[in-house]
């Protein structure tokens, strides 16, 4: 099976019409106000579907099995207050003694055949979009009600689902209630035949092997593990990253995925096969914390003074390393990347810069989506790998993947001067 930008892209249209169908579709059958959360492309390891539902969390989900030109299953799941609350709204029979009693509340007939029906009308919003966007018939069985806290009601018994280290490409969209917290979130577990047919349809490029891609997220991996290593030797601070997924979004999603709150980070420019930029960021506590972390005794500035800055700059420049030269050392290539250029902003203002230039030249890009731990504490970090799509093509279908486990990631990287 192959993959290029153009196929990526066309699933990542068809993933928002989708989803902008599904959430008119529920502000017309609730009368509340709905609009589009996040929509990716996750590049998702079995193991990590699991982990998302594996929360202790109770949820609800309706899912429909799919024909035609899609082949698989469509799911809507959302956690079982938000659930009810919708519920509520539908039946109109909402009160505050209800919502105090959400969480003992069960599922009776007319609750659960209410939810079924919203997610049934959710699904079909979803499949309409993708329909439309493909220009063809896909077919939609009859709904049917799963609850449980872990993922095996849910997905345990459907074939298309990946075994722990298998990678699969899923769709994943979030739809949101204006100025409420009631949210849930959209799978697409495709049948592999299906897609690969549908990427080949798609394909205009010569494509990347899918086991190729999979590649690419375990140099990702390793490149985590080194830069833990080196991060550890370095400070002296125990140190972990993991890399929880390998997401596919638009350049022009970015910013406004991005919270509304001031971010620190880092942002670099790669040049070799392949080229492109990285861009770390954190949000402000978590930015702050590692400088408490890195730096040994009290920093008395408000914001970000010299100190601080050189220690996120340095975190960056390992990190950078870490990913980079462990590409470099598995595809047999040099990748040098810029001192690090540091980045104290509001939101989407964060990656503007970095966004504008790009998008002169290409409208996707690849997400990390990565979680930095140092003594304990863990940061939320995002890294925004964006590699130029003719480099990577170029690099991936060149890489043998056997030299993945094979090659060592050791980094190499100058300290940077904190006097």
């Amino acid at each position: 099976m192959k993959l290029d930008v153009n196929a990526l892209g066309t699933f990542y249209r068809m993933a928002r019409e989708g989803a902008g169908l599904a959430a008119g579709r529920l502000t017309h059958m609730t009368d509340v106000e709905t609009q589009v959360g996040v929509t990716k492309l996750n590049f998702m390891r079995g193991q990590e579907i699991r982990r998302d539902f594996e929360d202790s969390t109770e949820k609800v989900g309706v899912r429909v099995k799919l024909t035609g030109a899609i082949e698989g299953y469509s799911m809507i799941v959302f956690e079982r207050e938000n659930a009810f609350r919708i519920i509520e709204t539908l039946l109109a029979e909402s009160s505050s003694d209800d919502a105090v009693d959400i969480e003992e509340r069960e599922f009776d007939e007319m609750t659960q055949s209410a939810a079924t029906e919203v997610g049934h009308i959710m699904n079909s919003g979803f499949v309409d979009g993708w329909a439309d966007v493909l220009e063809a018939v896909i077919d939609v069985s009859t709904p049917e009600f799963v609850e449980g806290q872990s993922a095996e009601p849910f997905f345990g018994d459907i074939d298309e689902t990946p075994d722990d280290d298998d990678l699969a490409l899923l769709f994943q969209s979030r739809i949101e209630t204006v100025g409420t917290e009631i949210g849930f979130s959209h799978y697409l577990f495709p049948k592999r035949t299906s897609m690969a047919s549908l990427l080949d349809r798609l394909r205009t490029s010569g494509g990347i092997e899918y086991d190729k891609l999979d590649g690419f997220d375990r140099m990702a991996e390793r490149g985590a593990e080194e830069i833990a290593e080196t991060a550890t030797t370095l400070t002296g601070i125990d140190t972990s990253v993991e890399i929880r997924r390998l997401n596919f979004v638009s350049l022009e999603a970015i910013p406004q995925q991005l919270p509304d709150e001031t971010l620190v980070g880092v942002a670099f420019e790669f040049d070799g096969m392949p080229s492109g930029y990285l861009i770390f960021l954190f949000d402000e506590e978590s930015a702050h914390e590692i400088v408490d972390a890195m730096i040994p005794m009290d920093v008395d500035e408000d914001g970000f003074g010299e100190m601080g800055t050189s220690a996120i700059k340095e975190l960056g420049n390992i990190m950078a390393s870490g990913f980079l030269d462990g590409w470099a050392n598995v595809l047999d290539t040099t990748i040098d990347h810029s001192p690090p250029e540091f980045i104290h902003d509001m939101g989407a203002a964060a990656v503007d810069p970095v966004i504008i230039q790009l998008g002169e030249n290409q409208e996707f890009t690849f997400v990390f989506d990565t979680v930095v731990m140092a003594d304990g504490r863990e940061f939320d970090c995002e890294v925004y790998a964006i590699p130029d799509e003719s480099d990577l093509e170029r690099a991936l279908n060149d890489l043998e993947v056997d030299r993945i486990e094979e090659t060592p990631t050791t980094a190499e990287f100058q300290e940077l001067d904190n006097t």
